[in-house]
């Protein structure tokens, strides 16, 4: 089948295994999407499944979008993919015209609602609508059952819910009524989850009901990428998947077909001794350098530091979109932002244009009448309900720029919020929508990659931010370093509004990165292709031998120095080390090592082959 062609073995397995429930675990870069709509569409040719029955749910709208695409291109047509909220308020909708009864509102400001019902006490309302929302997520019991109980009774007046209701109404009508069940099971016969992980009590709790008691489930996750748990998700559905469905078998995606094997053992340094699944335990991706760590004085420093990395970084006909730069907190890109404006190069933030949405500038509005914290929070939450309900990006955005905002402002205001975005989130200059560096968060990072990527501001209270879940923001250091295909560059400032210092995990980054050059340095005979060119290419070229090397290495220094960037930047030392034992003459021979691509070989190729040309002469 064409369809298993270029799967390797344990993706092969994941994919035609007859197991269920079936739990595939994951890691960054092994394939999970393309492993999950293979799964599905060779379970609908071979005749083990139905398109038209299949449920396939993610968190996003852009990766529903992409699940659709992809599963089309592999000719199934028909079934349900999209966000939990979704499917569920289309369903509650449908069933609601089928009962000639109304469809469901929903409720936009909680808070307004609660104050109603607490005598116009807007801040005790706006702590009641933050409890609620935490309780209803989590399946807890909220601090007041009497106001808990009044507030639903009066959404029920009103013929309203909130966005939570969504999921909680239809698992409760799926729960209560038999013919709805048998409806929904009927339609959703083979169930399928994306991002695992990331699912929180409530959606767990709908997903078994539409499960019921039939085994036709299969869920794909990372926990090393759980970092939304401030969102409700708890990463112990996937880690204990068998806990609630004992049959169940677990496959697992253990290599790494986006990051070199240097990255792959880099970003695995900082996840600890955590009860984690196992990290990747190989690369698929050849070639790539040593990762980098280096340390500036001031953040302005740093941000100059990273803007002459990508200069040198962007090798003639290669797009600038192939780059990223990745910190923590929008804050501290606004001073990366402004390095690369002043000298030129086109990037994209997180932030690029979508304050000019209308949903946000709608939002934003309303969030300027928040006079107090208490107030703030309550639209904040409303915020949330809207984003994730409905899963508007720009919206998501929004909300995590809030709360951002939130952690940095002690007396926190709609309008100082206004006044922190209008500072923080800057619109890109004209013309830089197309081709250009990406700049975002750690979590806007997530699900994407890039061939070069930095890492900045590493540093303690921002790595980990302060009163941050450790776990949850190790994994999250994880996401921002596992981005990286080929090269990854990481810093921290020893001044960034006060003196700082290095994040606590940055020592387990660079003792990685010092094995790694150990290794690259130790001896090593010349790949098996370059043993037998040697031989070939004796008598035409005498042995270069150290004196190569030395003088390659001298070269590299000149040109980092000039560059004001690690050696490493330029070449790599086991690339160094290839070049002075194969002795290229040309620049197609160049381009051939291992690890130097076409277009970095043509970046510096005339200056390194003259080098290598000197050296044999």
């Amino acid at each position: 089948m064409v369809l298993l062609d270029d799967l390797d073995p344990a993706q092969r397995v994941a994919v035609e295994s007859p197991a269920a429930p079936l739990c595939i675990v994951a890691g960054a870069g092994s394939g999970k999407t393309r492993v999950l709509t293979g799964r599905i569409a060779h379970r609908v040719i071979t005749g083990q499944a139905d398109a038209e029955h299949v449920l396939a749910l993610t968190f996003t709208r852009k990766a529903a979008g992409e699940l659709r695409a992809r599963l089309a291109h592999l000719g199934v047509r028909g079934g349900t993919a999209g966000t939990f909220h979704a499917v569920a308020w289309a369903q509650l909708r449908q069933r609601a015209l089928d009962q000639g009864q109304r469809p469901p509102v929903v409720l936009r400001d909680k808070a307004r609602l609660l104050a109603r019902l607490l005598g116009g006490d807007t801040d005790q309302a706006a702590a009641a609508a933050v409890d609620l929302e935490r309780a209803k997520v989590r399946g807890a019991v909220p601090a007041d059952p009497a106001l808990a109980a009044a507030y639903e009774q009066e959404k029920r007046r009103r013929g309203v819910v909130d966005f939570d209701d969504l999921l909680d109404h239809c698992a409760t009508a799926i729960e209560g009524d038999r013919a709805f069940a048998e409806a929904q099971r009927w339609r959703f016969r083979h169930l399928y989850v994306d991002e695992f992980q990331d699912v929180n009590a409530l959606q767990f709790r709908l997903l078994r009901a539409w499960l019921g008691d039939r085994p036709d489930l299969t869920v794909v996750g990372d926990p090393n990428q759980a970092v939304y748990g401030w969102n409700g998700a708890d990463v112990a559905y996937l880690e204990r998947f068998t806990d609630h469905f004992p049959t169940a078998e677990t496959v697992r995606l253990d290599a790494n077909y986006r990051s070199s094997a240097a990255i792959v053992r880099v970003a695995s340094s900082v996840l600890g001794g955590a009860a984690l699944a196992r990290p990747p335990r190989h690369a698929g991706r050849p070639g790539g350098s040593v990762p980098t760590v280096r340390r500036f004085d001031t953040e302005a420093d740093e941000a100059r530091g990273i803007a002459r990395g990508l200069r040198l970084a962007h090798a003639p006909g290669t797009p600038w979109s192939d780059l990223a730069v990745l910190a923590r907190t929008h804050a501290q890109l606004r001073v990366v932002e402004k390095a690369l404006r002043a000298v030129g190069i086109p990037h994209r933030s997180a932030g690029s244009d979508f304050l000019w949405a209308p949903e946000v500038r709608s939002e934003v509005r309303r969030m300027k009448e928040a006079p107090s914290a208490l107030a703030f929070d309550s639209l904040l939450a409303d915020l949330d309900e809207l984003a994730h309900g409905d899963d508007v990006d720009n919206l998501v955005a929004l909300a995590g720029l809030a709360r951002e905002y939130r952690s940095f402002d002690p007396a926190p205001s709609g309008a100082g919020f206004a006044s922190w975005l209008a500072a923080v989130v800057r619109r890109d200059d004209p013309g830089t929508a197309g081709d250009a560096v990406a700049v975002t968060t750690f979590h806007g990072a997530k699900g994407l990659e890039w061939r070069t990527v930095f890492v900045a501001g590493l540093e303690d209270g921002l790595v980990p931010v302060a009163d941050g879940d450790e776990a949850e923001e190790r994994r999250l250091l994880y996401v921002a370093l596992s981005r990286a295909e080929q090269e990854l560059h990481c810093s921290w400032a020893e001044h960034r509004r006060a003196r700082r210092s290095p994040s606590p995990w940055l020592a387990s980054v660079e003792a990685a990165v010092a094995e790694l050059r150990a290794e690259a340095e130790a001896p090593a005979a010349p790949p098996a292709g370059w043993r037998r060119r040697l031989a070939c290419g004796a008598e035409r070229r005498p042995v270069a031998g150290d004196g190569a090397l030395d003088a390659l290495r001298r070269w590299r220094a000149n040109q980092a120095r000039a560059a004001r960037v690690p050696a490493a930047v330029i070449v790599p030392d086991d690339v160094l080390a290839a070049v002075a034992a194969a002795r290229p003459a040309t620049p197609d021979e160049l381009s051939a090592i291992p690890g130097l691509s076409r277009v970095r070989a043509n970046a510096i190729g005339e200056s390194l082959l003259a080098v290598v040309t000197q050296a044999e002469s």
